[in-house]
């Protein structure tokens, strides 16, 4: 799946979302090493600790069916700015993405601009930091 195919299936994301309380819709496509994507939207909750990220439902789907090696993720939203991810999802990227692994910020009008990991989140606390612990001990 290319870019642009990827992009459409980060759009029909939108049409899944569950956000009764917010309205702000969000969708993603999460583009593996092996080439399989995987699509998320956001789903909320009344309990809003319960909600899920576009980004985290793609990451959880993917992870429950044994990948973990990520190339790329669009996300797309409803608004006229594409949103960036929150700190939270950037968080799980960081559990399973290099600093080089490429974030695509959408709309339906397509995609609008490009980071790498490390640009939206240059010190993540990740896996390398518990390995040099375990090291000095």
């Amino acid at each position: 799946m290319d870019l642009q195919e990827a992009w459409n299936l980060s759009v029909e994301q939108l049409n899944y979302c569950y956000n009764p309380y917010s309205k702000f819709s969000v969708g993603a496509a999460l583009h593996s090493k092996d080439g399989t994507v995987y699509g998320g939207c956001n789903i909320e909750n009344a309990s809003y600790g319960g909600t899920v990220c576009a980004e985290r439902t793609a990451f959880l789907k993917a992870v429950s069916e044994g990948t973990t090696d990520f190339s790329y993720i669009i996300i797309a939203t409803e608004t006229q700015e594409p949103a960036p991810p929150c700190a939270f999802c950037l968080q799980v990227m960081a559990e399973f993405c290099d600093e080089d692994f490429e974030i695509h910020l959408a709309n339906r009008t397509g995609i609008i601009k490009s980071f790498r990991f490390d640009q939206l989140l240059p010190y993540p606390f990740s896996p390398k930091l518990l390995d040099a612990e375990k090291e000095k001990a």
